[in-house]
């Protein structure tokens, strides 16, 4: 297993992870594969660049195939608390370390810019999700929100203090 940054170049394979990504768990999600598939190239290209400069991504690779992805999110309302966002692992690739080597990837991205905390949402009922963030030091912060796109299912906020 291999995690590594995205490529400014890679605006396909941003839109290949992200698709299957979408397709394989829709309410892992703050969009739906509907929305975000019929976006034009440029988004794909805006976006990869974004991931290059204010953001970051990084892809799990195994065998030279990318089966995982997590974005590192420097949010605009939060700015001194980045989060894990976009967290997904080919479901063949699960349970092999995957989930845990992104999460560590943007928890060390986030220690290397200098951030105290750092945080994510997840779904409530994803069990595997709550189960890898709390292992990796998450706790909850007690902030609960409905689902950008589906009312019926809680989002939990959890955060992680990040040690120098």
């Amino acid at each position: 297993m291999k995690v590594r940054r995205l490529h400014a170049d890679e605006a396909s394979l941003l839109k290949d992870l992200r698709l299957r990504a979408l397709a394989d768990a829709p309410t892992a999600f703050a969009h739906t594969h509907a929305e975000i598939s019929a976006k034009p190239g440029t988004y794909w290209d805006e976006m990869t660049a974004s991931l290059t400069t204010r953001h970051v991504m990084f892809v799990a690779e195994s065998d030279g195939r990318a089966v995982g992805m997590a974005f590192g999110i420097r949010q605009r309302e939060h700015p001194d608390v980045p989060h894990v966002g976009g967290m997904w692992v080919d479901p063949a690739a699960r349970g092999g370390g995957a989930g845990r080597a992104l999460t560590t990837a943007v928890v060390d991205w986030a220690r290397e810019n200098r951030f105290q905390r750092i945080g994510l949402w997840v779904t409530e009922g994803n069990g595997p999700a709550t189960r890898l963030y709390t292992a990796m030091g998450f706790t909850p912060t007690g902030r609960r929100a409905a689902h950008p796109f589906d009312p019926q299912l809680g989002i939990i906020e959890m955060e992680r203090v990040l040690s120098p």
